[in-house]
């Protein structure tokens, strides 16, 4: 296979295991009980932590080398960006509607966890992107296996990520194929950021400590005010904080072992 083709593999790979993910929808035949909510809330809340750690602030402190002493400042700031980001996005979204059902209530906080996930995808495509981009300019084989293998840890990462994005909607809505819709949405900007990625390799080499920070702190905003709460935990007595373990567990699991 030559350079093109693992390329175009490596960058399709990313968004179809998202698509696979949030493909789970179509095996819930019924509505989702109370009992079944809460476990999948928290497990998307242990997915979407796991993943903050891992794939976004640990990368973040890993590439900001160059700051010495501050090594630490792209993470800690971006973490805070990406909470008044949420904050912001809240008051708009909260400004366009006249008169807030409990449905409306209810789309507002899935709408901040599909955007929150899909900052989240923006630095992981940029990334691929660029290792294909440093793999072009270095015009290795072996520079071009190493991109493909980031890809495919990414794109098995994607699975459960696309799955915590359409589950909730799937609750919500009670459409399969809007839950679907949105599941796989989340990750499309990921190819599309590859592609960016790709052709300013050198220009988002200086970015990616502060974009991967701000998806972690767009993220663990929405697992803290929305989706923990929602479990309702008082309701079902450690379903959900196992959930929230088994989804973390799972996470750190695939990210550990696909890095």
């Amino acid at each position: 296979m030559n350079s093109t083709w693992i390329t175009i593999s490596g960058i399709s790979f990313i968004f179809i295991m998202t698509t696979l993910g949030a493909a789970t929808v179509y095996f819930f035949k019924k509505e989702i009980s109370s009992k079944t909510n809460t476990f999948l809330l928290g497990l998307a809340s242990g997915i979407m932590i796991a993943a903050s750690i891992w794939s976004l602030l640990l990368p973040s402190i890993e590439a900001s080398v160059n700051y010495g002493k501050l090594q630490w400042l792209p993470a800690a700031a971006g973490i805070i960006i990406g909470g008044f980001f949420l904050i912001f996005l809240d008051s708009i979204v909260k400004g366009s509607l006249m008169q807030e059902t409990k449905n409306q209530i209810e789309y507002q906080k899935h709408f901040k966890l599909f955007l929150a996930v899909t900052l989240h995808n923006i630095p992981e495509g940029l990334a691929v992107g660029f290792a294909f981009g440093m793999a072009a300019a270095l015009g290795k084989n072996d520079a071009f296996m190493n991109a493909f293998g980031l890809a495919f840890g990414i794109g098995i990462q994607n699975i459960p990520e696309g799955a915590a994005i359409s589950l909730p909607f799937l609750r919500i809505t009670g459409n399969k194929t809007k839950a679907f819709f949105y599941g796989t949405v989340s990750g499309a900007v990921e190819p599309i950021f590859a592609l960016l990625g790709y052709f300013l390799a050198a220009f988002v080499a200086v970015l990616q400590p502060w974009l991967l920070a701000f998806a972690a702190g767009a993220m663990i905003f929405v697992v803290a005010e929305e989706l923990i709460p929602d479990t309702k935990i008082a309701e079902n007595p450690h379903l959900g904080a196992w959930g929230v373990l088994i989804g973390f567990m799972v996470m750190m699991i695939l990210d550990v072992a696909l890095s």
